[in-house]
């Protein structure tokens, strides 16, 4: 019989170490099934709380941020680049580009997860940034992306013309933030495991296996 695991995902669209994560929580599902039965929830965390509509040019956002050099910032993507191909996912221009906020996304993925495609959505919503340059945070992108995958545009277009979800969504950050979350991915399995960053596919195989020996 399958253990059944509860894990919560604090990220944002716009983490590249999000996207690699998961790709390596998933892989590693995939390789105990179907011993261990996952329910994955996304919750939201913003990089840029405060960044404006128009965003900021992304060398020039991460040099800033992290007091590093132009030389610094290009290592650090180059290395992110290969992590990604290394768990199959590809990102695309991560030369150059732009930052962006995100509350928008996240609202939209609260909605999802009500309509049981959270995850398809929050996947959508990495390509939209990573491979496609997109900008998370332009209205009619983001209802491209919740077409694309079968969701219904018009209510997402009420959403986004409104503020719903938008209490809840900054209820949610409070709370993780509150818990002593800083930084993302955080990866909380039944609520008092966290696996934090974007941790190798063994790494996480070998939590999940110590965690269902427990139960």
């Amino acid at each position: 019989m399958a253990t059944k695991m509860k894990i919560d995902i604090v990220s944002d669209v716009s983490c590249p170490w999000c996207i690699i994560g998961y790709q390596a929580l998933n892989q590693a599902l995939k390789n105990l099934s179907p011993e261990i039965d996952a329910q994955i929830t996304w919750h939201p965390f913003e990089l840029n709380p405060h960044m404006p509509s128009e965003g900021q040019e992304i060398n020039q956002h991460i040099t800033q941020k992290y007091g590093i050099s132009a030389e610094q910032a290009a290592d650090n993507r180059q290395m992110i680049k290969q992590r990604g191909l290394e768990m199959g996912y590809e990102f695309g221009n991560r030369g150059g580009g732009r930052i962006y906020n995100t509350f928008d996304a996240h609202r939209l993925l609260h909605w999802a997860q009500e309509q049981g495609k959270q995850t398809e959505l929050k996947l959508a919503l990495f390509d939209l940034y990573f491979k496609q340059s997109g900008n998370p945070s332009d209205h009619q992108q983001l209802l491209d992306v919740v077409a694309n995958i079968g969701l219904d545009q018009a209510q997402a277009a009420q959403i986004l013309s409104s503020d719903k979800f938008a209490t809840e969504v900054r209820q949610l950050q409070q709370y993780y933030t509150n818990s002593g979350i800083q930084s993302v991915p955080a990866v909380i399995i039944n609520e008092k495991h966290l696996i934090s960053g974007g941790q190798p596919v063994a790494i996480f195989e070998q939590a999940l296996k110590q965690i269902a020996n427990e139960g």
